[in-house]
């Protein structure tokens, strides 16, 4: 009897030998079974140099991915009225071994402002302490409005002038002619440096007003633009870069706005700023 129950253990050993009974894996940190663990746990699957290059499927982009609209660029629509006016083209002059260069800020045509007391712009090519004068002059007047010298030394670049520091304001529907000029010689005029240009105040509608009361301050020298109010554009967007002189797409559209009026030299300078604005 007890031979047989040896012989019938010793079977057993074997077949269980040959043929263990499946066993799950345990988790040693867990405490459960492989299976559960696996089931809780997220696996990231290994990606090939080549599935990793390769575009998302449509529909699964990465929430955190940014994206960035191209920023436009104000387009000037001149107005549709009157005579064209004129601009006084830019005055170049050799001074000793320097060619100082002075354009104003304006159209080749009349540019229209809604502002009582506008802020009007002018470009110097390079720094000088000859004197600057201005002269604003109401159409068909026999004596200016305004004659003034400014300060020197004057800085190269985008200088603008306030009318409201001279107590200077404009009448609706008038036409005035405006210029800068550099004075080599006070005895001699005729060798004056010389730019000018045309500016009419007008009314604005109130869909304007309100359209105007209701923009972002980004989006104001487009309006001023598509309207055809060149000198309010251009304060407006001149007002946001001395706020943030170093914002290279505000100066890119200041450039795209004066080569679109031909003053090529002035916006060849603005983009040469906003290359080097950081």
């Amino acid at each position: 009897m007890k031979r047989n129950l040896l012989i019938i253990g010793t079977l057993m050993a074997v077949i269980l030998l040959i043929s263990p009974l499946p066993a799950l894996a345990v988790d040693e940190a867990e405490g459960k079974p492989m299976i559960e663990t696996l089931k809780e746990k997220k696996v990231i699957v290994p990606q090939s140099e080549e599935q990793k290059d390769k575009p998302p499927p449509k529909g699964l982009e990465s929430q955190d991915q940014k994206f960035v609209t191209p920023v436009s660029m104000p387009i000037y629509q001149p107005p549709l009225r009157g005579a064209p006016g004129g601009r006084v083209g830019g005055g170049t002059r050799g001074i000793g071994d320097e060619l100082i260069t002075l354009f104003v800020l304006a159209p080749n045509h009349i540019g229209l402002t809604a502002q009582e007391q506008p802020t009007l712009y002018w470009y110097l090519s390079k720094p000088t302490n000859l004197p600057i004068e201005v002269t604003i002059i109401e159409d068909q007047a026999i004596y200016p409005l305004l004659e003034k010298r400014i300060g020197v030394p004057i800085q190269p670049g985008i200088n603008r002038i306030r009318l409201a520091d001279y107590g200077i304001s404009l009448l609706p529907g008038e036409q005035y002619r405006w210029f800068i000029a550099a004075i080599p010689a006070a005895d001699r005029r005729s060798k004056d440096i010389i730019a000018g240009g045309f500016i009419e105040r007008i009314e604005v509608s109130e869909a304007l007003r309100v359209k105007l009361s209701q923009a972002d301050r980004q989006q104001i020298p487009h309006i001023y633009a598509e309207s055809g109010i060149w000198y309010d554009m251009i304060m407006t967007i001149s007002e946001l870069i001395e706020g943030n002189p170093n914002d290279m797409v505000l100066r890119k559209q200041r450039a795209a706005l004066l080569a679109q009026v031909g003053l090529q030299e002035v916006a060849q300078y603005e983009v040469k700023q906003s290359g080097a604005a950081k």
